[in-house]
């Protein structure tokens, strides 16, 4: 799992520079690049609120909406065996693929703790997920 930092409903993705000593972060899901850094955590945080809030206000005099748009639809590349696994086990439950994709986003979202162990064995999860 990559370090993050929430704060009124927007994240931000958080690195270490040991080059310049100096923790770094990137807001994600708007529609400009924002960065920021501290050389402590409590800077960082510091920093991460401060941008947030210049961000907002700056949208708002601007007259501009600040959060990205998301169209609802992605693509996604999967391995054939787990396509073909999701379909049947769509068609078993008579949902289609969609509505089974989406239950287990929404599945997924719900347990962010667990998805969190998987993704970080994501090779090993896959190929047990194909096993079944």
């Amino acid at each position: 799992m990559i370090d993050s930092l929430e704060y009124k409903d927007y994240a931000a993705t958080i690195h270490y520079s040991s080059e310049d000593e100096v923790f770094f972060g990137k807001i994600i899901g708007i529609n400009d690049l924002l960065t920021f850094e501290g050389s402590s955590v409590e800077e960082l945080k510091t920093a991460f609120r401060e941008t947030i809030d210049d961000y907002l206000e700056t949208c708002k005099s601007l007259g501009k909406a600040p959060d990205k748009t998301y169209k609802g639809a992605f693509n996604v590349r999967i391995p054939s065996k787990l396509h073909r696994k999701a379909v049947f086990m769509a068609s078993k439950n008579n949902v289609s693929l969609n509505d089974f994709i989406k239950t287990a986003l929404i599945y997924a979202v719900k347990h962010e703790h667990d998805i969190n162990t998987e993704l970080s064995n994501k090779d090993q999860s896959y190929n047990s997920a194909l096993e079944v």
